[in-house]
């Protein structure tokens, strides 16, 4: 479905009232007057950071779903083609959905983003740790096997997904912008991280828009 070029709508899935809300979920804090649907930038940001995350590991498809079950997020994040709907509102896509996010839904992404981020913390820090030191040396980042196949997936990751017609895109694909995109998400993984990841990510969301 990511390779269509194409705008398609389907039918949001009803949210949970407040009071029957996934635990995970009401243990971020009560944002004033944040907009009713997610902001454009955040709807982007919050799929490239899962774009990442895949780029990391090789298994990380399969693990949204069943860290989406292990964190009780079913009733947002219901299934594959779920998810799939929320990813596809990132403007960038091929496919895009024009359908609104409720805030349950960026909710659980976050959530489901930081957990992903917390099991994945090592190669995050080796990535960032060995960047640091090879450029402190004057060396190529990309001469260190991890990091390079990091970017490699991730370029392969974004060149298949998003819309090569689209402004934003062919600008990240000039150069080394792409690597720069991907080394960047690797540091705001980083951020996601800890105990009070899921909060510092919920939070960041809506800088500039509350």
């Amino acid at each position: 479905m990511d390779c269509m070029n194409a705008s398609a709508s389907i039918s949001p899935t009803p949210m949970p009232a407040e009071a029957s809300l996934p635990a995970a979920l009401l243990q971020l804090p009560k944002l004033a007057g944040i907009p009713e649907d997610c902001p454009r930038r955040a709807r982007q940001h919050l799929d490239l950071l899962l774009l990442a995350l895949e780029a990391l590991d090789l298994g990380a498809p399969e693990a949204i779903l069943w860290v989406s079950r292990e964190l009780g997020l079913e009733s947002v994040l219901r299934d594959r083609v779920q998810v799939w709907r929320l990813r596809s509102t990132n403007p960038l896509r091929r496919l895009t959905q024009r359908q609104p996010l409720s805030q349950a839904e960026i909710q659980a992404i976050a959530v489901l983003i930081s957990n992903l981020a917390q099991r994945l913390t090592v190669p995050i820090r080796q990535i960032l740790l060995t960047r640091s030191q090879l450029e402190q040396q004057g060396a190529d980042y990309r001469s260190d096997a991890l990091i390079a196949f990091y970017l490699d997936r991730f370029r392969s990751h974004f060149q298949s997904r998003m819309n090569p017609r689209r402004a934003a895109v062919i600008r990240l694909a000039e150069g080394d912008s792409l690597d720069q995109l991907a080394l960047t998400l690797v540091e705001q993984l980083l951020f996601c991280t800890g105990v009070a990841g899921a909060k510092r990510l919920w939070a960041s969301l809506f800088d500039g828009e509350v």
